[in-house]
C-alpha cells in the first residue's frame, strides 16, 4: 500500500528540483527556445527541462505507476488506469514568457479516478503547496518553514480571481456584473496559472470561475 505521507514529502522535493531547473532558464531568456504547439500555446525549454526531470524522478520513486505529463505523447487509455501521476511541468507558460512569476509545477497522484495527493510549487515565490488524503494541506516556504492551511473567516466582500490573459472576456465581464448585483462590493485579483487554487486554499481569495477548456493536469494537483 502506498504511504501518502512519505510520497508527499518526496514529490515536494521533486517539484522543487523541477522549479530550480525552470528558474535557471527563466534567468536567461536567450535560452528559452520559445515555440508554439499545434493549439497555439507556448512551449519553452523550461517546460521540457521540468518535464524530463519529473518523469525520471517519478519513475524512480514509483516504477509501477505510469506518468502522464502535458508534454508527453497522448495517452487516451489513461482513463482506464487505476493509478497514475498527472503532471503539468510548467503551468502558466504565458506567465513565464511575460515574466510575471505566476507559474507553477503541478504534480498529482490519481487512484481510482480520484486525486489523492497534490503538489503545486511556485518557484519564483519559493512556495510549495501540498496536500494528501488524510494528511491535511500545507504550504512550505523557501526557508523550510511549514504552515498548515485551514479555513478562514468570511471576508467583508467577495474576492474573485480572474486570469490575467482573459480578464476582459465577455463572460468574465458578465460575471462581474452578476457578482455586484448579488454582493455589492467585491474585489478582483488577477492571478496566473494554478496559483489561483493556492490563493483560495490560503484563504486569500474566494472563487475562480473557469469558462474555457482545461485539462486534468491543470487541476488535479489543486
Amino acid at each position: 500500500m502506498l504511504n501518502l505521507q512519505n510520497l508527499l514529502a518526496s514529490v515536494a522535493r521533486i517539484s522543487e528540483q523541477a522549479g530550480q531547473a525552470i528558474m535557471a532558464i527563466y534567468a536567461q531568456p536567450e535560452q528559452w527556445q520559445l515555440q508554439h504547439k499545434e493549439d497555439k500555446s507556448p512551449l519553452t525549454a523550461a517546460d521540457l527541462a521540468s518535464h524530463h526531470l519529473i518523469i525520471e524522478q517519478l519513475h524512480a520513486l514509483t516504477p509501477d505507476i505510469p506518468v502522464v505529463s502535458e508534454e508527453s505523447d497522448e495517452a487516451p487509455q489513461r482513463h482506464t488506469w487505476s493509478q497514475l501521476w498527472l503532471v503539468d511541468p510548467l503551468d502558466g507558460t504565458k506567465e513565464f514568457v511575460a515574466r510575471t512569476g505566476d507559474f507553477t509545477v503541478n504534480i498529482a497522484l490519481v487512484l481510482n479516478h480520484r486525486a489523492v495527493l497534490g503538489v503545486l510549487h511556485a518557484p519564483d515565490y519559493g512556495l510549495t503547496y501540498m496536500a494528501a488524503k488524510g494528511c491535511g494541506a500545507w504550504v512550505l516556504n523557501h526557508t523550510g518553514q511549514t504552515q498548515r492551511l485551514s479555513t478562514v473567516k468570511q471576508p467583508s466582500s467577495p474576492r474573485l480571481l480572474v486570469s490575467r490573459f482573459h480578464a476582459n472576456g465577455k463572460k468574465n465581464q458578465a460575471l462581474l456584473q452578476h457578482t455586484q448585483q448579488c454582493f455589492g462590493d467585491y474585489q478582483v485579483m488577477e492571478v496566473g496559472s494554478a496559483l489561483k487554487m493556492c490563493r483560495i486554499a490560503e484563504g486569500l481569495a474566494d472563487f475562480y470561475p473557469r469558462f474555457g477548456t482545461t485539462m486534468e493536469w491543470d487541476t488535479a494537483a489543486g
